[in-house]
């Protein structure tokens, strides 16, 4: 069957939901094309789940400072990992129910099928064709996984697969400690599986700075074993157990979580048939401040395009590609780039990286250690490393990496005052309230003034209002 839409959006995933909100806004004449699942990937095996399973880890975890505090028995204490994956699996559901319920309203504007481009007006969807004025990709990304390893697939976990299971056993390899891996592997010891993590490269968790990355590494070592930059990793299916081999390590694990990464969701596509030149990856080029494809009436947003692979990103990329397929054409501007990993303590990115800005002359570098602050002190929480990255001159804010308690609020306000292109007198001329964790803030842009090449006149902590009137 041949079906003519305005606009046709392929992936009901977080960026093609927000997209269709504002083509929503501007015609009814479009058609959402989903392959697999409904539910977005953030819902569904994403940051959700594993945001509850963290919790529930943190929960377990602080029995080790139940004795010291007057909390008695906390030694009889136990958990049921059956029971913990069914709490997160509830929770998980009612976050999808509601995104389903959204798609099933639609009716017969949504397509089930996997949608492959003709030309860049025509897409086949199984015997349909579909024949738009514009058309978005959307369809997300999916775990790396090695067909090397396909032999003993029983005993490989991804995200796809974690939250499924009925039970973990009681030990498990985590390969790749970035994002996902670090969390999880983190959480998963937290709840008394034993865990060895293999990690390729220097930094983890996406981090590049090199004493923040430091002070995270020896953590986390604390919790749970950790083969850094060990060479290539091997898995060797050994009986009923899976052997892990590196240059200089191995270990004989019940399972192992994969975690070296996401692909894009491309392959499918066919994209060649655009007519364009693809890169060593399948990836078509395309203007991040607009989402189109060259100049083609398609465009790409969220995971697929693997820019900016985070959820509001995502939402921000579908927002610009909705508009622009229904719209006179516009560029628009790109948030301040944030990213947070839910680990404890949190790692969070803002600005610009230490990679950006580390051969700038121009650019201090602030720090502070938590060691020292005192909420976090009180709340057991007194670890990580903060720096800051600052304009020499006038004190404007350039970025930020840290390992902190409360990381996630702490860098939300960097953010904030990034995009708003304040300097640290203007955030040190805000209210700080005593005792709390974004006191550690407050002395960190402290250390930027005694750093500063040409320092502001009068007492920083209150605004100046000039003479008296």
């Amino acid at each position: 069957m041949k079906i003519e839409v305005d606009v046709a959006i392929i992936g009901a995933g977080s960026a093609g939901l927000y997209a269709l909100s504002q083509v929503k806004k501007e015609t009814s004449n479009f058609l959402l094309i989903n392959e697999g699942p409904y539910g977005t990937t953030c819902a569904r095996v994403g940051c959700m789940p594993s945001k509850s399973l963290i919790r529930i880890a943190e929960y377990y975890h602080e029995r080790a400072y139940f004795e010291k505090s007057g909390i008695k028995n906390s030694d009889k204490l136990s958990v049921s990992i059956p029971e913990v994956l069914q709490r997160v699996r509830k929770h998980r559901d009612i976050l999808v129910e509601g995104n389903i319920k959204n798609i099933t309203r639609l009716g017969d504007k949504v397509l089930s099928g996997r949608a492959e481009f003709m030309d860049a007006h025509t897409l086949k969807v199984g015997d349909d064709e579909i024949v738009a004025k514009k058309i978005i990709i959307a369809t997300g990304s999916s775990p790396v996984f090695d067909p090397k390893w396909k032999d003993f697939k029983e005993h490989i976990l991804t995200t796809d697969e974690l939250f499924e299971q009925d039970d973990l056993p009681s030990t498990l390899g985590v390969l790749g400690l970035g994002v996902i891996g670090l969390e999880l592997g983190q959480a998963l010891s937290r709840l008394g599986i034993k865990v060895t993590a293999v990690h390729s490269k220097e930094f983890i968790g996406g981090l590049s700075d090199p004493e923040v990355n430091k002070n995270m590494l020896q953590l986390c070592e604390k919790e749970f074993d950790i083969w850094l930059g060990d060479g290539h990793a091997v898995l060797t299916k050994v009986e009923d157990k899976i052997q892990i081999s590196t240059d200089n390590n191995e270990v004989l694990v019940d399972k192992v979580l994969v975690a070296i990464g996401r692909r894009p969701n491309l392959k499918n596509l066919k994209l060649e048939n655009l007519g364009i030149a693809l890169d060593k990856r399948g990836m078509p080029n395309f203007d991040p401040q607009t989402m189109q494809i060259e100049d083609l009436p398609v465009y790409i947003a969220g995971d697929v395009n693997a820019d900016r692979p985070l959820l509001h990103e995502a939402a921000d990329e579908g927002r610009i590609a909705g508009y622009n397929v229904v719209k006179e054409q516009k560029k628009f501007k790109r948030k301040v780039p944030l990213a947070i990993v839910f680990t404890d303590p949190n790692i969070a990115f803002v600005g610009k990286s230490y990679k950006e800005i580390k051969e700038d002359s121009n650019i201090l570098t602030a720090s502070y250690d938590f060691k020292q602050q005192g909420r976090a002190f009180l709340i057991n929480k007194n670890a990580g490393l903060c720096h800051l990255y600052v304009e020499k001159n006038e004190g404007k804010l350039i970025g930020a990496q840290m390992v902190a308690p409360g990381g996630e609020h702490l860098a939300h306000h960097l953010a904030w005052a990034m995009e708003k292109e304040l300097t640290v007198y203007d955030m040190l001329a805000l209210p700080f309230y005593h005792p709390t964790l974004e006191e550690g803030l407050y002395t960190l842009l402290r250390d930027a003034v005694k750093k500063l090449e040409h320092k502001k006149e009068s007492i920083l902590e209150i605004p100046f209002l000039g003479e008296a009137q």
